[in-house]
């Protein structure tokens, strides 16, 4: 006869996905008490586990029948929470696979002969040599930051912080986290850019870094100063003009050519 019961405490994200016919504050109201939602989990974690001693709860157990009914009723809710979720992570066939599922969990290294470029500018009289590596399926995967007329304490920190970056998104973290983290901040040197043809002034280093890689990897044409350089969407797509944009994502960066295939 069992002497001891043992608790585990797990944290699980999940996101659930409806899909909606109109966008309105009547629909996004009623959104949470819809049940036709996709559940999907992201990551489960294990926090802590705890034992009891069964001679504990039995004297320690409510004697009212209100209190039993309670705590039968929020059983069964979780019980029913949990088997859904295990559920959906059986029913998923693409979980396993899925990199943004393993996010913050499992690091995805580079490979070791990569795709990339340099980006040279001068903010100021400062020149910034900025290096990205990237996976092969073009997304950003490392980046390192040169400086010239700069202290060894300064370049160690950029270097040391340009460690830090890569190291996030090999971990998963999404590059758009970092862009809204570090544009627009302010510190010396600022002021006009030499050398890139999107961005024209910075109001830091690090506004620039990650102007460049948001242009270059998002598409985000909002933080650009000049308008982008592309063909129209109005261009008819030969089988042909497909094998070679096939082609061209095999072996260009795709942040050198700024996104432009898709």
């Amino acid at each position: 006869m069992s002497k001891y019961i043992a608790e585990s405490f797990y944290t699980c994200l999940f996101k659930i996905t409806h899909n909606l016919q109109e966008l309105t504050s009547e629909a996004l109201q009623e959104i949470d008490s819809r049940k036709d939602g996709k559940v999907e989990v992201l990551d489960v974690k294990f926090n802590k586990r705890k034992t009891k001693s069964l001679a504990e709860i039995q004297a320690n157990k409510p004697q009212s029948k209100e209190q039993e009914v309670k705590e039968i009723s929020s059983q069964k809710i979780s019980e029913n929470i949990t088997s859904s979720i295990f559920n959906n992570i059986q029913d998923s066939k693409t979980l396993p696979l899925s990199i943004e599922n393993k996010a913050f969990s499992e690091r995805r290294k580079m490979p070791d002969r990569r795709k990339g470029y340099i980006q040279k500018a001068m903010i100021g009289d400062h020149k910034v040599y900025l290096h990205i590596g990237e996976y092969d399926d073009g997304r950003v995967g490392e980046i390192f930051i040169d400086t010239n007329k700069e202290g060894e304490l300064v370049r160690s920190l950029m270097n040391n912080f340009a460690i830090a970056i890569s190291l996030g998104l090999q971990y998963g973290v999404p590059l758009e986290e970092y862009v809204d983290a570090f544009i627009n901040t302010k510190f010396e040197p600022s002021g006009k850019v030499k050398g890139n043809d999107r961005i024209l002034s910075a109001s830091s280093i690090l506004d620039y870094l990650f102007r460049e890689l948001a242009i270059s990897y998002l598409g985000r044409e909002d933080l650009a100063h000049t308008p982008s350089i592309k063909k129209t969407d109005q261009a008819e797509d030969s089988e042909e003009n497909a094998q070679l944009i096939d082609v061209l994502k095999n072996i260009t960066s795709k942040g050198f050519l700024r996104n432009q295939y898709k």
